[in-house]
């Protein structure tokens, strides 16, 4: 058992359990997670997942920022649906990265799973984007990369961290209705506001 595993494993669940709720305080707290990954990552040879918390850790820090004054006229950032256009962009991108890197990894690395490696370091990156931005379907991105991390983080000698993944995929789970809810209330209280103001100026008419 290593116990710096133990104590990432801990900040990683409090960090997305947070952001379920989307309490400000899951960015700090990934921030500590990712740092305590990347040395572990490095250790078991998965190189891409390595160097990918270095992008979590400036995401984590954009991510904070963002949720506090990301919204209209700096205000707190509220949830939103991602729009064709990023699916368009941000899943080719994601695609063609993680072949790209897959190649270089193959070539340059001893990694074992090379691929499968850079896939899920360009997935990722594509959902903790979204996070930033609070898309809805940074969850969907989620469950899905979570559904490949368990068995490859088992196959690599990492139990607690492939464990942690299991968890990450029922919170994503979590995390997806509860902001659903979110984004419908919010969308609710703007036709309301949107349909007042209609009557009001009707009525001054």
């Amino acid at each position: 058992m290593n116990p710096l595993e133990v104590v990432a494993v801990v900040f990683g669940l409090v960090s997305v359990w947070l952001a379920s709720r989307q309490h400000i305080a899951s960015w700090p707290t990934a921030i500590v997670n990712v740092a305590i990954f990347f040395v572990l990552f490095w250790e078991a040879r998965l190189y891409a997942d390595s160097v990918l918390q270095l992008f979590y850790l400036t995401l984590s820090a954009y991510g904070w920022w963002a949720w506090l004054h990301g919204g209209p006229r700096k205000a707190r950032l509220r949830v939103s649906r991602a729009g064709r256009r990023v699916w368009a962009v941000g899943a080719p991108m994601a695609l063609v990265g993680g072949l790209t890197l897959g190649t270089v990894l193959a070539r340059y690395t001893d990694s074992p799973v090379p691929y499968i490696d850079a896939m899920l370091t360009s997935t990722s990156l594509f959902a903790q984007w979204m996070m930033t931005r609070k898309m809805l379907e940074n969850w969907i991105v989620w469950i899905i990369a979570d559904i490949v991390y368990v068995p490859m983080f088992i196959s690599r000698g990492l139990p607690f961290t492939s464990v942690q993944y299991a968890v990450f995929l029922v919170l994503a789970v979590m995390g997806f209705v509860g902001w659903r809810k979110s984004w419908n209330a919010d969308r609710a209280a703007a036709q309301s506001d949107a349909a007042s103001g209609a009557m009001a100026v009707a009525g001054a008419r």
